[in-house]
Order: structure tokens, then sequence, then C-alpha cells
């Protein structure tokens, strides 16, 4: 008895006789143990149509065999696949690779078995996204190819599906990527780039075009060529009347004369417009476009019409990222990529330089900022008028020039002579002199911003240097630049974490040896029994901004020691506190430490604070009223390590102070009979003057004894105690009353 479906198949196969004009057939990947069913299933679908199309078969044996060809080709629209093959399964373990490891979300999967009782679980489907599953005998020729019709079906629309999302997501990237051009030939460009990826054209296959020329502005009604690949490639910026290609020509020439999108057999022309600017740009397509990729296309257009409107404004916008506003210059953005560009060039023989001008603050301040600006453009015109062709000039910072060229071109001696003579500004003569820094390309390893930084390394360098103006750049600096950063970035952390101590020493009277007070110290040990020096790690505090919060940490502990140590004696200590520079800059210094004093119940006359000469001579107008106003309160000012700095005595009668501390270099003279000049001589100007007077640094019989021949009131050192914990000098203290 004969099937009635067979009749379907034959209505089918009648559709072998009609071809489709397609350049694609359909892949399928049949997967089977059993031969017969490979050459069944081939004489079923060899040569048919399905949708248009003809089937291609590709034949695996095994699971094996078959992620072998998945890992060639991952294009098969449906496969074929049988559940029990090397093992019980195999199929299922293929289907998860398929999905789980190939990531093949769009391939159709027909399970079949000749074993029913090995049917997969109901959330094997949901999971794997199975398409259909038949046992071998269900499968007639009618019914295996209804099954492949459905499943290519369901493939062709989730493919379609897939390609427009594919397609928005280009549109969206391309109007974001199209407006980063910076003029109109790179955002020509950027449109053929794009056009190739949303359609799969070949590049040379699309001609831009605009109404006016992209380099005479005079030029405003013939039509030129903005945009072009391949053997048209020479053709930018040429009148399109130039082009020999007529089918290309008159498409864009009358696109652009009924402004609007033309779409034909075998080309589509896309009309931009925008603002003042016209243009279009002709894609062979060779075909006519389906209705999805048109509707793409449209919106495409749309949103590089926008883009095209806006490429002069985008130009001025690049000019005004990648110059100086004030000197017209490079700016440090594309003096960056210009060291890059350099890198990749090979030019091992050039030199990125720095040249920084001493002082400018100053003159700012002095003159003004006009003023400041005026020398700013005199020193680039100079620069610019004098240096080699061969030199890139830029302004990478306030007053930083930078400067990339031959190494021999760039003498240090030939660009300090350019400073020699002095520059005019308005009515003003002013003379400069300037700190230079050098890198060789060589030392960039690759980077433009690693050039630059290591060319301010130097620079930096070349302005702490007293005996030289310029510096070249080696690895010791970069490695002593990183050591130090690592040291303020552990200092920072140790600080947070509560990782730093206060120490005391105590300060004891000469005369009698009583102790009169304490100095604060701040420590910082690493945990294993070494202390980090102040001296190194003091410095880079205050580098960093953290010494603000250091120093109001150090107050607040040495207003605790204060609380614990007068309950000792009967006459309370006294607490020394040293103060930096940025404490005072950070302002309202004097309510900060009332505040802290009020809070604690610690008396104002029990608070020393120490600032260093340099301090107090440096800026006198933030540091004088700040002192004035502590002394106001109580506090006694203390003049750390006199002596070392350049006060003159004028300066010194007008701080408010209360006494002066001789430095332990000056003490450290005192030894042999020798020496102690500077000591006494300072001994005699604070009592001229009725200051107090301490020495520090005091660690022999010797010393001490001198001292209190002078008439040194007070005196701090290893000879009568180091620098303790509070713990320990606590006990310190109490085992000499006892004694």
């Amino acid at each position: 008895m004969t099937d009635p479906r067979d009749d379907e198949l034959q209505l089918i196969a009648e559709g072998r006789q009609a071809l489709p004009d397609t350049h694609a057939r359909w892949a399928v990947l049949v997967v089977d143990d059993d031969e017969e069913v490979h050459a069944v299933t081939r004489f079923a679908l060899t040569r048919h149509v399905i949708l248009g199309r003809e089937l291609e078969l590709v034949h695996a044996r095994s699971a094996v065999e078959a992620r072998a060809i998945l890992a060639e080709r991952q294009d098969f629209a449906v496969i074929l696949l049988d559940v029990v093959m090397e093992t019980d399964d195999a199929g299922l373990t293929l289907v998860g690779y398929i999905r789980e490891t190939l990531k093949l979300a769009e391939c159709r999967i027909i399970l079949r078995t000749g074993q029913p009782g090995y049917a997969p679980e109901l959330t094997v489907f949901n999971d794997y996204d199975i398409n259909d599953y038949r046992t071998k005998a269900e499968l007639t020729h009618t019914r295996l190819i209804t099954a492949i019709t459905a499943a290519l079906r369901s493939y062709d629309q989730i493919r379609t599906i897939a390609e427009n999302r594919r397609g928005l997501e280009l549109i969206v990237r391309a109007a974001a990527d199209l407006m980063e051009q910076h003029a109109l030939t790179q955002f020509a460009e950027g449109v053929l780039t794009q056009l190739t990826a949303l359609l799969k054209l070949p590049l040379d296959g699309i001609v831009c075009a605009q109404r006016g020329s992209p380099i005479n502005e005079s030029e405003r009604d013939r039509l030129y060529i903005v945009g072009a690949a391949g053997k048209l490639a020479p053709l930018i910026a040429a009148p399109l009347d130039e082009l020999d290609d007529d089918r290309v020509r008159q498409a864009i020439e009358q696109t652009v004369q009924f402004g609007m999108h033309q779409f034909t057999d075998t080309h589509t022309t896309l009309y931009l417009h925008g603002a003042d600017q016209e243009g279009a740009v002709f894609l062979d397509t060779r075909q006519p476009l389906s209705e999805a990729d048109r509707q793409l296309i449209e919106v495409f257009a749309a949103n590089i019409s926008a883009c095209f409107s806006n490429v002069n404004y985008v130009e001025k916008l690049n000019f005004a990222a990648y110059h100086d506003a004030l000197t017209h210059l490079s700016n440090r953005s594309r003096f960056i990529i210009q060291l890059e560009h350099a890198l990749h060039g090979g030019h091992a023989d050039r030199v990125a330089l720095l040249i920084d001008i001493d002082h400018f603050a100053d003159i700012n301040d002095g003159l003004g900022h006009d003023v400041g600006s005026e020398l700013l453009v005199a020193v680039a015109s100079r620069l610019e008028e004098n240096l080699p062709s061969a030199c890139r000039l830029a302004r990478v910072d306030a007053d930083v020039f930078g400067i990339l060229g031959p190494a021999d071109l760039l003498q240090p001696q030939q660009l300090l002579e350019l400073f020699q003579q002095p520059f005019e500004v308005g009515e003003h003569l002013l003379p400069i002199s300037v700190k230079l820094g050098y890198c060789r390309l060589q030392d960039g390893r690759g980077s433009g911003f690693l050039l630059l930084k290591r060319a301010n390394i130097a620079l930096n360098r070349a302005k702490k240097n007293l005996s030289a103006d310029f510096e070249h750049f080696s690895s010791d600096m970069e490695e002593h630049t990183r050591w130090r950063l690592d040291l303020i970035r552990k200092l920072k952390h140790d600080f947070h974490a509560g990782g730093l101590a206060v120490w005391y020493q105590p300060q004891v009277l000469i005369q009698t040896g009583e102790v009169c007070g304490v100095e604060a110290l701040l420590r910082w040990p690493d945990g294993e029994g070494f202390v980090q020096p102040p001296s190194v790690f003091v410095p880079l505090a205050e580098y960093s901004g953290l010494i603000v919060d250091i120093g109001d940490w150090v107050l607040h502990e040495a207003c605790g020691a204060y609380l614990a140590l007068s309950k000792l004696q009967e006459t309370p200590l006294r607490i020394a506190v040293n103060v930096s520079m940025p404490q005072f800059r950070a302002g309202n210094l004097t309510e900060r430490v009332a505040s802290l004093l009020g809070s604690r119940r610690v008396p104002p006359s029990a608070l020393e604070l120490e600032i260093t000469e340099s301090i107090a001579m440096d800026e006198p107008k933030t540091v004088v009223a700040t002192l004035e106003g502590l002394r106001m309160l109580g506090i006694s000012v203390a003049i750390d390590d006199f002596g070392t700095g350049y006060s003159s005595l004028a300066q010194l009668r007008a701080l408010p102070i209360d006494k002066l501390k001789i430095d332990r270099a000056f003490v450290d003279e005192i030894r042999d009979g020798k020496g102690g000049l500077f000591a006494e001589t300072i001994v005699t100007l604070a009592k001229k003057l009725g200051l107090g007077i301490i020495a520090e640094g005091v660690e022999t019989p010797e010393q001490a004894g001198f001292l209190r021949a002078l008439g040194c009131a007070e005196a701090q050192g290893y000879y009568y105690a180091k620098p303790m914990p509070l713990a320990e000098l606590t006990e310190w203290l109490a085992a000499r009353q006892r004694g």
C-alpha cells in the first residue's frame, strides 16, 4: 500500500527543474555512524531546491569527525545529528559542544535515532534549542524534506533578525566613529569602511563625492571625489567629471541633482545633505538590495548626513583639540602623537626635549597674567624662528615647551643661547632663564607618553640641579622616581592603617638636668625593626600633601601624651611639635590648633610649635599672621635648625617667636676643645633679642659643658635621652623620680 504522503515528495521534487539565480547554497551537516543513512539522505536531498537554494551536504561518520569539520567551518544552516554513535550520548554531547563551546546559536539541529529508548530529556530540547527529534524510521523522504524546510525557514528568520540587529549596531557605532574623524577625507574614508562592513561589499566598489572642493573653498558648485579605494583612490580630491566610469559619475550627479536616494538592480546611490553641504555615496551592489538592507541603508544615510553636516565643526574642534589656544603651537596631546610617530618611524637619532621657564609664576604674580601670556607668545615665536625645520615645537604645559628633533640640532648650549637676550613684552624687557630636560627616542620603548614622562623626569632633575641648566634622562632617574612613588603609596597606606608612630625625646635644663619638656617626633617603623628616616619620608609627605593630615594627627597625639605625662610630676611638661609649610598653606591653622587644645583640655602654654628658618623666610606673609594668632592664644614658637637658613637680622626681629634652636650641625663642631663659634654666636644673638635658646643633638659631656658655659638654658640629645615611644618614656620618667 502506498503512503499518500509520498505524493508530497513528488510535488516538491518537481521544483528541481527550476534552479534559482543565487550564489549560495544551504550548508547541511549530516552526522551519523550508519553509511546507509548517509546514502539515503544524499539521494533525498542532492540537487533539491528549498527556499530558493540548493543544499550542500557535508558528511561526518562520528561525533569526533564532526568536531573536526566544525573546527574548519561553522556556516551550517542545519545539522542532522544521530543521537547514538561511538557512545550512547555522543550526539547529545556534540550538541552541547555546538551550543556552549562554539556558541553557534543560529544553526538548526534535527536529532535522529534508530534507538527510541535513547530519546533525550525534555530539558535538553529547551537548553540546547533542538529544532526537531525523529526516529530514523519516521524520516521518510517526504518528512525529511519537510523537516529540513521547516528548519531552514527558522534559520533564515533567525539570521535575518541577527543581521538586522548587527546592521543597527554597526550604524550606531558608525555614527560615533564618523563624528570622531578630524577632516573631510577621514570622514569619507570612514563612510567607505562602515558601508563595507554593513553590506559586505568590496571596498573598491564605493565612491564618496561632495559638492565643493575639499581644498579650495572658492570651488563650491563642482562635484569632487572625497573618498574612494582601489584603482579610484588616486582620484581623491579630484573633480568628479575626471572619473572615466560613466555609470558611477552619472549616478552621483543624478542623485545630487534630484536630492534623493537611487536604488537600481546593480547599484545604490545615497544622497547626503546637511546645513549648506551635500554629497552622494555610490555603492556597487551588483544586485538589488533586499528590503531589510535597503531599510538599514536609509537609516545609515540619515545618520551620516547628520555627521556630514558637522564635518567643518569637527575640523575646528580637531584644531582646538590638538593646538594650544594661546601660542597656536601643537599642544601636549599632539606632541605625544608626534613622539609616537617618530618612535615608530625608527628615528633613533632624535630627542624629546622639554624647556621650562624659571620662576614664571613670579612674572604672573608681579606683572600680571597678561604679561605672562605675552611672554609665552614671545618665547614661542623666538623658538619657531630659530629652530631648524626638522624640529617639532609644542607647548605641553603652562610654561613648558616641548621640542622633537635630531639630537645634533638641539644641543643644550645652542638652545640656552636663544634665551641670552631679554624678551620685549609690551613696555617690559624681561630677562629669563630656562631649564632643559632631554630624553633620547630610543629610551621611550615604543610609547610617546613614556618618552614625554622621562623627559619630564630629566627636567625636574635639572630644576633641582644648582650647577647645570640641563639634564639627560638615565634609567636610574626613573628608578629613583618609581622608588619615591612607591614609598609615597606605602606611606599613605601605613598612615591610614595606623602604622605611623610618635616618639618623644626629653628636653632638659642644662644647669639642673631637670626634664622641662619633650619633643614629639614622627616615626615610621616597618614592623621588622627598621625605622624609616624622617629625612626621607617627611619631604615625600610634604610633596604628596599628606603632611597636613599627618601634622594634625601628630598634634592630636602630642596632646594625649601631655595629658598622660602631666600625671607623673608636679610640673607639667611642655610638648614641642614641628609644623610644616603645607600646614600653614592649608589655612585655619590657628583655629585648628585652638579647637584641638580646647577639645583635649590642654593649656596653650603647654604647646610649643617649631618651624624651620626656611619656612619663616620663604613665605613671611603666610606665616607671620598665623604665628601672631598662635602666640596670642598663649602658644610659644621656636625656630628649628636655626643658622642653616639665610635670614637677616631684620627679618628675624620681625618674626613673632620665643626661642631659637641651635642646629645639631653647630653642636657637632664642639669637639676636642675646638669649634663652637656658631653656637656661641647664636646664643649671644638670642640673648640680645630676648629669646630663649635650646640646643639639639647634644651627645657628649664636653658639648653639654660648653653650652652650659655659654649660657644655653636647654638641650636635648642622646647624652640625656634618646627618642622613645610614650610607654617607654613614661617608664623612663618614673624611674628618674624613683631614683
